[in-house]
């Protein structure tokens, strides 16, 4: 007996859809699809906050997947700016942060977009640290007017890593050797198939430093009300939670997405306003919580995320600070 395979997926179909209300085959969002979705209503009226989320790594590239590869996070960051901006109603916007940093250019780029923003619109934008909001996910923050971070938040980590291995002792035991043929001596910097050369983690650590000090720079621009006498504790990479981020005034504020709300709209001059996050009208966002575009029930028939990297491209674990090996990252 033949049975077609259009067959066989109608079948499935039909046995999925007798056990649960939604089957959804989530491959990428339809960002082209955005459209403003009421979250939170607080006296109504016209005009809105807009919200946009930052999740997962910052990188300047589409994350990987197994069918397709998803969204560029800086590309969505930009387009859903975009967004706030040509929208009349959207009187403020809360910047939604839950990531462990990224590359370095990609922090940058999405920081600049949003001081860019700030200029053109001049809508007020808050921060809002949910778990974890540290290094470039911090670099970002200091792109806003007022940064929020909620009581347990982990944020700062505020420096630069190029993580480096080097197996050449390794080969060299099982009688596997390298040489590389190059026009210069630092043609092959940190190659890790031959013996480390200090002279060119010399070259190396001076760009990390001069990353560094943009970075530091910026929070003594942005960050008027951590003293001096902290700046060097409060830079040095290690993490602090929302309080004490606050007492040190790398946050202004603690509390989360409500009270974010309340300090836009204070910003903005507005009484009532209700709240709105970019989301697939076919996937309306549950609450102010929510992932925009995410079901309610969703069975994904693709769930594997390959990453690029110890967290893979959506780690948000906290306490970590890890790239791609190779990478140079906030």
């Amino acid at each position: 007996m033949r049975i077609s395979i259009a067959g066989v997926l109608v079948a499935a179909a039909a046995m999925l859809g007798a056990c649960t209300p939604i089957v959804n085959i989530n491959v990428m969002p339809p960002e082209e699809r955005f459209r403003p979705q009421v979250v939170l209503e607080e006296g109504g009226g016209g005009s809105r906050v807009a919200v946009i989320e930052v999740r997962g790594l910052i990188m300047d590239g589409r994350t990987p997947g197994l069918i397709m590869d998803g969204p560029n996070p800086v590309d969505r960051f930009a387009a859903q700016l975009t967004l706030a901006e040509r929208d009349p109603a959207v009187k403020a916007v809360i910047v939604r942060i839950t990531s462990p940093g990224g590359t370095v250019t990609a922090s940058h780029i999405m920081h600049e977009e949003l001081r860019r923003f700030s200029r053109v619109t001049g809508k007020p934008v808050v921060a809002s640290i949910g778990e974890v909001g540290a290094s470039g996910g911090y670099y970002l923050a200091l792109g806003a007017d007022t940064i929020m971070a909620e009581p347990t938040s982990i944020t700062g980590s505020i420096g630069v890593i190029m993580p480096t291995v080097n197996v050449s002792e390794g080969l060299a035991m099982i009688g596997i050797r390298s040489r590389s043929i190059t026009s210069g001596p630092n043609k092959d910097l940190a190659n890790p198939m031959e013996p480390m050369r200090d002279a060119q983690y010399a070259v190396l650590q001076s760009m990390v430093d001069e990353m560094y000090a943009r970075f530091r720079g910026l929070v003594v621009a942005r960050r008027p009300g951590l003293s001096s006498g902290n700046l060097d504790m409060a830079t040095d990479g290690r993490v602090f939670m929302g309080e004490r981020a606050k007492e040190l005034g790398l946050v202004d504020e603690l509390g989360g997405l409500r009270e974010a709300f309340a300090r836009a709209k204070t910003l903005a001059g507005l009484e009532r306003a209700t709240l709105v996050k970019y989301a697939d009208p076919a996937t309306p966002p549950r609450s102010i919580y929510s992932a925009a575009g995410e079901p309610e029930r969703e069975i994904n028939l693709v769930q594997l995320k390959v990453g690029t990297g110890p967290l893979g491209a959506s780690g948000t674990a906290p306490f970590y600070y890890l790239w791609a090996p190779g990478e140079i990252g906030f």
